[in-house]
């Protein structure tokens, strides 16, 4: 079977089945005749039963030591029932600290932030972890500078190449070699310019917040 025929079987994105082929998880073999992969009946249950034990959460390096034989489903799932009842705890935390604040019905401006945060570091201290979104909300915030980046210079490359492709058509009404160079050169300054805003923008979003919760 071909990727496409194996994406629609199992209903594993190909680009997550190139994922566990670079991990290791998946191994299909080579069609001898023009190289590209060739899935049996043996990948289709291997990525089954990946599917499952990801859809539950199980780490790739848990089912990597199942597959290997250093540890049974039993075993996998023994620590990772461990992790599920850490989570479930500090869900059960977190939700208790929103009842808590919930109650109070002050306004914000009103609000004992620093008692609430000195009780969850002596949570955190036992253990327990918090969800944290400053690392999600900082990933929003790269994706506006990176596409309009990305536009800006896809139309500076677009008018290099087209300047290139009018001088390749008609050699005799090109212009001289300095003044070619200075037409070209204005849209390379433009992309070293958007390029280096770029930079520089990811800098400045970089010195946000850091996210020092722990990970669980």
């Amino acid at each position: 079977m071909k990727i496409n025929e194996v994406e629609a079987l199992v209903g594993v994105t190909k680009k997550n089945i190139r994922f566990y082929e670079e991990q290791g998880l998946l191994s299909p073999r080579r069609n001898s005749e023009n190289g590209y992969r060739d899935y049996g009946d043996g990948e289709v249950e291997v990525l089954r039963r990946i599917k499952l034990l990801r859809k539950l959460g199980v780490p790739i390096s848990e089912i990597r030591k199942m597959q290997e034989g250093q540890q049974t489903v039993g075993d996998g799932m023994r620590r990772h029932l461990v992790t599920l009842e850490r989570e479930r705890q500090n869900l059960e935390e977190s939700m208790r600290l929103c009842q808590v604040l919930k109650e109070r019905e002050t306004p914000l401006n009103e609000l004992d932030a620093q008692a609430v945060l000195s009780e969850m570091e002596q949570l955190e201290q036992a253990g327990a972890s918090f969800q944290n979104k400053q690392r999600q909300d900082i990933r929003v915030r790269y994706v506006g500078p990176v596409i309009a980046a990305a536009v800006m210079v896809g139309l500076m490359a677009a008018v290099i190449g087209l300047l290139a492709w009018a001088c390749m058509v008609s050699p005799a009404d090109a212009p001289p070699p300095w003044l070619l160079a200075v037409f070209a050169g204005i849209p390379l300054v433009v992309i070293g310019g958007v390029l280096l805003a770029l930079f520089q923008r990811i800098k400045e979003i970089g010195k946000g917040e850091i996210d020092d919760a722990k990970q669980y």
